[in-house]
């Protein structure tokens, strides 16, 4: 029997007022941990050691003051302009204000769809059956809309200036340092968690591939960045149980089933302000609760690998397609990370460019203009990468 019908519905306002004791307790533990702090580098070139020492014990690291007043601004008013432009439901051909919606030539459809303060996949077979246990599901109020928006697929040619953050040199930096110089893309989208709207992601390691490889190691499935757009708050944002990337899989069911609730006892919530990123391993035990809070929630994932880690291998993407990696596939893939950086350059030309080793001489063939707007960046998430 799953969570969502082992108990009694709650309302949002009870939901709520629960989420709001648990994360009070959960609160002081994350900020124990002591791993936050701006992005620091040493002579090398490269973080500091105790922020890798400090991620690598954590499975995560909030990173502050990432992203500055101006260009958060212009990431907000890029994101609320492609949400404004979203269907009213499911398959809508127009959007809230009666438009009709396009399409653009965007092959794979930009917008994600679920029930108000629903668990979309919690105790099902989807997304490779990783999402084992249902979360809680409280009932949305009364004047909530049937669908919410919950997931933006393909940030970099959706806004350009999500483009110009995936070129920032302080989180390249940090990627180098984590994964080394010649890390790849994984792939890019919105988390949307409206205020008494967003829906749950059920608890989940993201890895599917390597668990089972005589090389694992605790960084085998790579990393995402959380940039958030508002800030992170326990009643909105992501929980992680701190440590687990590095005991393997873990058996999310047996222990969601042993704490009698969806509330995983030593889980924290990453909390952290608007214009902060955190660095989170996947491999952590982690996810969302319904946000019955009145706090809105918007992060924009940017995920890498180590390049061992999917050259040449065949891997079974979520929606069931197998696919392998050749070198040919990384390197086109790649490109984007070079058109980032020359999209920053321009906007932001007081900064010194993040040098992307693996491309460095082919700056010419990768600059950000309209030419390369319309033959690489649009649709590139159709070169997107799992592992």
């Amino acid at each position: 029997m799953s969570l969502a019908t082992a108990v009694p519905p709650l309302s949002a306002i009870d939901h709520e007022r629960a989420m709001r004791d648990y994360g009070r307790r959960a609160e002081a533990r994350a900020y124990a941990l002591g791993n936050r702090g701006p992005i620091r580098v040493g002579a090398d070139g490269k973080l500091l050691p105790e922020i890798v020492d400090s991620y690598w014990t954590h499975g995560f690291y909030v990173f502050q003051g990432v992203v500055g007043a101006e260009e958060l601004a212009e990431l907000r008013a890029e994101i609320d302009g492609v949400i404004a432009r979203a269907p009213v439901a499911p398959n809508a051909t127009v959007d809230r204000h009666g438009r009709p919606t396009a399409t653009d030539g965007i092959l794979k459809p930009a917008y994600k769809w679920a029930r108000p303060l629903s668990d979309p996949v919690g105790g099902t077979d989807k997304n490779n059956g990783r999402h084992p246990a249902a979360m809680l599901q409280p009932a949305p109020g009364e004047d909530a809309p049937a669908w919410t928006v919950e997931l933006l697929d393909g940030n970099l040619h959706l806004s350009d200036a999500c483009l110009r953050l995936y070129g920032h040199p302080g989180l390249l930096t940090v990627a180098a340092s984590i994964l080394g110089d010649d890390f790849v893309p994984y792939n890019e989208v919105t988390f949307v968690k409206e205020p008494g709207l967003g829906p749950s992601v059920a608890w989940h390691q993201d890895g599917t591939t390597h668990w089972n490889a005589a090389d694992w190691d605790q960084g085998a499935h790579g990393f995402n960045f959380m940039t958030q757009l508002y800030p992170s708050t326990a009643g909105n944002g992501v929980w992680v149980l701190p440590g687990s990337h590095k005991h393997g899989k873990a058996d999310i069911k047996k222990m969601v089933a042993e704490c009698g609730s969806d509330r995983i006892e030593g889980a924290v919530p990453m909390l952290c302000e608007a214009g902060d990123t955190i660095v989170t391993n996947r491999q952590l035990v982690h996810g969302s609760f319904a946000n019955s809070s009145p706090d809105r929630r918007i992060t924009l994932n940017e995920g890498f690998f180590p390049r061992k880690r999917v050259l040449n291998v065949t891997t079974r993407r979520l929606q069931g397609a197998i696919e392998t990696y050749d070198q040919a596939r990384i390197d086109a893939r790649t490109r984007i990370i070079q058109i980032a950086i020359d999209a920053r350059r321009q906007r932001f030309p007081q900064e010194e460019s993040y040098v992307y080793r693996p491309l460095a001489g082919r700056e010419d063939e990768n600059r950000w203009n309209e030419t390369t707007r319309a033959s690489v960046l649009k649709n590139y998430n159709q070169l997107d990468m799992f592992i």
